[in-house]
């Protein structure tokens, strides 16, 4: 991430009103989770929508646009709509991200909002309210859970790295990498679980293809300001903001993790 293309000003006035309308946000869904609620199915019965997702980004577009009409919209809950491709500085929001998991009654899911300004994110917050975890950065500050400071693991030499990827994935890393790494459980939210190697608690993570802008632009700015990287395949950060907001198989780490894994993921480049 280059912060030369980002200004130094204004993103944490910024972080404070997409703060307050992620809490608002995940604090309404909560008022749904364990509870029964309408859902329905959209791309062809692939992914769920519940009407606590609805309900929260009610509550986001209806704050954030408010505050800041001239900034563009993407959210995973709204028809796309590519006058956004014409804005210097666009919030790029999921509701819920991990709706399997609320529906299902699981913790494990989060609201995710991010500015994000001439595709680069500029401010991002996760808050899991089910959790009571809330994480918060800017492009040129710390990365913050519950207001404290986060960072990645640094894994000792010959420690295991632990390693959130799916079954089917880890079976064709390369060796001796495979065998680095111990296989941590799904985690359903693909946001939550790039906040877990944020502060700590995995080292990296293998993502399949087709997770999108909203998934991933606020956890990869926190992670960032954490000490990790995200990027494709090739090592290459991402952009976001794009006509395709959909992205390839992806890695995320620790610094130290990261060299590693990219080897070990080389097959799935191809």
């Amino acid at each position: 991430m280059s912060e030369k293309s980002l200004p130094t000003n204004r993103w944490d006035e910024d972080l404070a009103l997409i703060l307050a309308a992620a809490v608002a946000a995940g604090d309404t869904a909560l008022g749904y989770f364990r509870r029964t609620v309408d859902v329905r199915w959209k791309n062809e019965g692939r992914s769920p929508v519940s009407e606590a997702d609805l309900a929260a980004n009610d509550i986001l577009k209806a704050r954030l646009l408010g505050a800041r009409p001239d900034y563009g919209w993407l959210s995973e809950e709204t028809d796309d709509d590519e006058t956004r491709l014409s804005r210097d500085t666009v919030f790029v929001v999921d509701p819920i991200d991990g709706t399997r998991a609320f529906i299902a009654g699981k913790e494990l899911w989060c609201i995710s909002v991010a500015i994000v300004h001439r595709g680069l994110p500029a401010a991002g917050v996760l808050y899991a309210p089910a959790l009571g975890e809330l994480f918060e950065a800017t492009h040129d500050g710390e990365a913050r859970m519950n207001g404290e400071p986060i960072a990645v693991r640094e894994p000792a030499p010959n420690e295991k790295l632990q390693v959130a990827v799916a079954e089917d994935l880890s079976r064709k890393l390369i060796s001796p990498y495979r065998e680095s790494i111990a296989r941590v459980p799904h985690v359903p939210s693909l946001a939550y679980r790039l906040a877990m190697i944020a502060d700590g608690r995995i080292d990296g993570t293998i993502i399949k293809r087709n997770s999108h802008d909203w998934d991933l632009a606020a956890a990869d700015l926190i992670l960032a300001r954490a000490g990790g990287t995200l990027c494709g395949l090739d090592g290459m950060p991402l952009s976001y903001n794009r006509p395709i907001v959909s992205h390839g198989f992806l890695s995320a780490a620790s610094g130290a993790a990261l060299p590693a894994l990219l080897a070990a993921s080389r097959p799935l480049a191809h």
